[in-house]
């Protein structure tokens, strides 16, 4: 249900009659589904259908809507859903399992369409929604089935079809089950995807995560070394072949695979980034672009909060800024989550918990701590277990625990002591 959430009252609209929480049936004779419809009319004339008032002529920006329970959730039951391997008692939102191509268009979120009907691939296609992220696994129809145990996966390849030939930019991503949708059948899905190049513009490759709330679950064999050595060669000889990087691997297979990470121009405009796709590159070019010389007032022992796959990255990072930094001595400190697993990390996946019980251990060893904003919800200073920063700093009382939000140049900046 959409509703007026404001209405301007100076305008038009108002002496029209509009108000607030009037229910909006229609939007230029079509059905209203949410915000979408009014901001693909932004700025123009709409005509609206309000139950009991009829058609009412209106420019759109003289109101705001609202849409109430409109958020489309999965209809899935992947057997590497991450949230399916979530503890008990965290916030609830984190049990929320969107599948919103909504949220897909305004936000980057990743979407199966397992949910969407003929109507809803018409209204993406009218209202140009475009790029969407796709979480497409496979282009193989029964794999997909098998993979998102759900018997109406397989539409994917019909639903690429009609999205990419309407002109709707796609990134799609194939999350890789060793033995299933790997080797052959990740070769096959680059090929068939690329197809559609440039209307589908990239397919990220990412590794399952795992964690130790697996309990019921089918068994998902984590990678090695050698496995990520061999998909990166694939990749290699897939973008060889197209003769643009199409395939984008996630940078935790150059760790696990011991390999230098792509140069920062394989990833172009870094559409993936959120997906674990070129961060790494990115960051280190941001870090080396700031680094210059710089003095600290006094001598400064910092402790640089990371997950335990990214330790080498920013050890190496932290050498560099010491020999640039007069009076600053900086390290790595890896943290294993104890949280979900040790299977687990990457360093947005931290938790407050185990932050503080590692950096505890260390008190009187460094004088500064610095964080990731990725360790942090998004607009809120929390952690995934629910501490707050505020109590993290409480409790362990470091001189300073400052939070990085502005990558490689940022990371630079607060070594340097700014």
């Amino acid at each position: 249900m959409v509703k007026i959430s404001a209405v301007d009252k100076k305008s038009a609209a108002y002496r029209a009659g509009v108000r607030r929480g009037d229910v909006v049936e229609t939007v230029n004779g079509n059905p209203a589904v949410d915000e979408l419809d009014f901001l693909y009319y932004e700025g123009e004339r709409v005509t609206l259908g309000l139950a009991g008032k009829g058609e009412v002529s209106v420019c759109s920006d003289e109101v705001e809507v609202r849409a109430e329970n409109a958020l489309r959730t999965c209809h899935n039951h992947c057997v590497f859903c991450f949230v399916d391997q979530m503890p008990k008692g965290l916030r609830e939102s984190l049990y929320v399992k969107d599948d919103d191509y909504a949220m897909s268009f305004e936000c980057g979120n990743f979407v199966t369409l397992t949910n969407l009907t003929d109507a809803d691939l018409d209204r993406i296609v009218r209202l140009n929604l475009s790029p969407l992220y796709v979480s497409v696994q496979t282009m193989n129809p029964e794999l997909r089935c098998e993979l998102l145990r759900n018997r109406f996966a397989g539409k994917i390849v019909g639903q690429i079809d009609r999205l990419a030939n309407a002109g709707i930019e796609l990134h799609c991503q194939s999350v890789v089950v060793p033995g299933k949708n790997d080797g052959g059948d990740l070769i096959e899905t680059a090929r068939a995807l690329f197809r559609y190049y440039p209307n589908v513009r990239d397919l990220a490759v990412v590794p399952t995560g795992l964690t130790k709330f697996r309990e019921g679950l089918p068994v998902i064999p984590d990678v090695d070394g050698a496995y990520s050595a061999a998909l990166l060669d694939e990749v290699d000889r897939l973008n060889a072949e197209f003769g643009v990087n199409f395939v984008l691997p996630a940078d935790e297979y150059f760790i696990k695979a011991n390999r230098p990470f792509k140069d920062a121009s394989f990833y172009g405009d870094f559409s993936q980034i959120e997906n674990g796709i070129g961060m790494t590159s990115k960051f280190t070019a941001e870090f080396s672009a700031e680094k210059r010389s710089a003095k600290r007032k006094k001598r400064t022992r910092v402790a640089c909060v990371c997950g335990t796959s990214a330790a080498g990255i920013i050890g190496a990072l932290c050498e560099e800024a010491n020999a640039s930094v007069q009076n600053l001595e900086a390290r790595a400190f890896p943290v294993v989550n104890g949280f979900f697993g040790e299977s687990v990390t990457c360093t947005g996946l931290l938790t407050g918990a185990d932050i503080y019980a590692a950096l505890s251990a260390a008190k009187g060893t460094y004088d500064e701590v610095i964080l990731s904003s990725d360790t942090l919800k998004s607009f809120e200073d929390v952690f995934l277990c629910g501490m707050t920063l505020k109590e993290l700093k409480k409790k362990l009382r470091f001189r300073k625990i400052r939070v990085n939000s502005a990558g490689g140049s940022g990371f630079f900046r607060l070594l340097a002591g700014e």
